[in-house]
């Protein structure tokens, strides 16, 4: 079992844990007297923390900067301690850390009492999706084994907790790690305390269910396709999640709803096999070639993820900038990658102070807050009570990751009845007999949907134009799908209502789609639709990439786009920004 030991700094975390590898032996042999010997000859107490705080840089400081994993075990099972760092300049690392932990042990100084810290790993404890907590209230022979004090402190943190609707502790013990006293040996100086130790809490413990026994996941890595020597094997890649997968199962990829049966289980140097479970990486040869890409999540058929461009979430941010809406950020979860913003801020909370409501419009540095974000395009993901690994994300802000969280569910969006359309749609065309890949791989391009937005006359079909003709040069399969032809042909028999422009969306979708799936890179120009329609048309083309590109003269659009414009630029510079952009995104190879 993987634990974490949490709690603010100076609170004896690393003592605990020294305490714990050598009540239970678990240190290697004449480890403790080197260390003994070594505290002698600097002529510095031994402390037990030294038998963890190995970096020098920990030393030198007396705190701990990363986090450190060491083992123990008792008669019941095998243990995994990560000990993760107090310090608020760490806390990305104590994320990091407990994000791996199936429980945790909270230490809080029973002299200086629940910190600010204190507060906030509880939070962040309960975020990770962490329900089995016990806190030790240690160095209780510096306030006289106090069961008064014990209580105080155990008081002050359950209401502390429960005001936050944070997780709440299996068992609080009085602890003195220096002297051993409840942590392996029960306190014969602590009397009044009839509950479990540390260990027998650690052991009463169970275990999570194994990972293969929940639905399978697992979000692809990359797609390899091998020439050399006739091998034409296409192999999806990628890392195992949970759930466990084999030979003949129809399997699901999301949101490009690709749908497909596993042909074989492939290993490097390996021998055959039928079936694998969470924890391998690995790759699968699909019978029926499909166009995927890396970010997309394979489930089973019947055991499908949510998919959807809205969610609430429980974070917290440690960028040094404030998280604020109407700015782009990156929000990167399992192997996806897309552009994200707010789109509604709940509440802020001050973890630090008794879980106090901020009166914020932005959520800064250390907050944590209850959150609905928003993706341009739909992703695939669970929420954390069903797949902690595909539940969990973090948020980028320019090159650095500057906060991270937790989904607690899915909200509905404006495009979930076109998605429930194309999911029928998708799964039930009768394809051709020319796959995506072949017509990928004589086209030397992926299929992609360039769309110029922006008011009448700021020059949108100039560029398109120049675009399409530019592509075709270099050899490129492209076509213009100008809005009044659609218009003019398949829309001539609607008739003007409320909920027109909702159809007319749908076909211009439609008839996209049919363009992309003969492999073309499809560019596209319309007063029709603006950026308000683009999410609707996405939604109806999950499997195929859009670049859009904003013409706005004013400059004051700040809406999300790929490119924006203001139409004064020069045909072949925009080309030239274009085509870099479809390489970059691997469109173009």
């Amino acid at each position: 079992m993987n634990i974490v030991i949490v709690g603010h700094v100076d609170h004896g975390k690393s003592t605990v844990v020294g305490r714990l590898l050598a009540d239970t032996h678990s240190l290697p042999e004449g480890k403790l007297e080197a260390v003994r010997k070594e505290c002698e000859r600097t002529g510095k107490p031994f402390e037990y923390a030294f038998l963890l705080d190995a970096l020098t840089d920990e030393q030198d400081q007396g705190i701990t900067i990363d986090t450190a994993r060491c083992f123990f075990k008792t008669a019941k099972r095998d243990y995994i301690i990560i000990d993760a760092p107090g310090h608020i300049e760490f806390l990305k690392n104590m994320i990091s850390g407990a994000a791996r932990a199936e429980a945790a042990a909270l230490v809080i100084d029973a002299k200086e009492g629940v910190r600010e810290n204190s507060r906030r790993h509880g939070y962040i404890l309960s975020m990770l999706g962490i329900k089995q907590v016990v806190v030790c209230v240690n160095k209780m022979d510096l306030v006289e084994r106090s069961q008064e004090v014990f209580d105080k402190i155990e008081k002050e943190y359950r209401e502390f907790l429960n005001n936050i609707g944070a997780v709440n502790p299996k068992q609080f013990v009085p602890i003195s790690a220096l002297h051993g006293e409840n942590i392996y040996d029960r306190s014969k100086k602590m009397s009044w305390y009839q509950g479990p130790t540390l260990l027998e809490c650690l052991d009463d413990f169970p275990k999570a269910p194994p990972l293969t026994d929940r639905n399978f996941r697992m979000p692809v890595q990359a797609v390899y396709k091998f020439t050399n020597h006739g091998d034409d094997r296409r192999i999806i890649a990628g890392r195992i999640e949970a759930g466990t997968a084999k030979v003949g199962d129809k399997v699901l990829f999301h949101p490009s709803n690709k749908i497909s049966t596993i042909k074989s289980i492939e290993g490097f140097n390996s021998t055959p096999r039928s079936e694998i479970g969470a924890g391998w990486s690995t790759g699968f040869t699909l019978s029926e070639e499909i166009y995927v890409t890396r970010g997309e999540l394979m489930s089973h058929e019947t055991q499908p993820p949510q998919v959807g461009t809205r969610f609430r979430a429980n974070l917290i941010w440690l960028g040094k900038k404030p998280f604020v809406p109407g700015q782009d950020y990156k929000l990167k979860i399992h192997t996806q990658s897309q552009p994200v913003r707010i789109h509604k801020i709940n509440k802020v909370i001050d973890a630090s102070e008794a879980g106090r409501t901020l009166d914020k419009d932005h959520v800064s540095r250390h907050d944590v807050a209850d959150v609905v974000l928003e993706t341009r395009q739909a992703i695939a993901f669970d929420v954390i009570s069903e797949s902690e690994t595909t539940g969990r994300f973090v948020i980028v802000d320019g090159y650095d990751i500057a906060g991270g969280g937790i989904i607690i569910n899915a909200v509905q969006d404006n495009q979930e009845n076109l998605r429930a359309e194309a999911r029928l749609r998708d799964f039930n065309w009768i394809k051709g007999g020319v796959s995506q890949s072949e017509r990928a791989q004589k086209y030397r391009h992926n299929p992609a949907l360039i769309m110029f937005i922006g008011k009448p006359g700021v020059g949108k079909h100039k560029y398109a134009r120049t675009i399409e003709k530019s592509l075709f040069g270099k050899g490129c399969s492209s076509y213009m799908l100008d809005g009044t032809n659609v218009l003019l042909g398949v829309d001539a028999d609607l008739v003007w209502v409320e909920s027109t422009q909702q159809e007319l969306v749908r076909r211009f979708a439609e008839v996209a789609h049919i363009l992309l799936d003969s492999g073309q890179i499809v560019v596209s120009t319309t007063n029709a639709i603006g950026l308000a329609d683009i999410a609707a048309v996405q939604a109806l083309i999950p499997d195929f990439q859009i670049l859009v590109i904003d013409i706005d003269p004013s400059g004051k659009n700040i809406e999300s786009c790929d490119m924006r414009l203001n139409g004064q630029e020069k045909e072949s510079d925009v080309f030239e920004q274009i085509y870099s952009l479809l390489k970059k995104k691997n469109i173009i190879n």
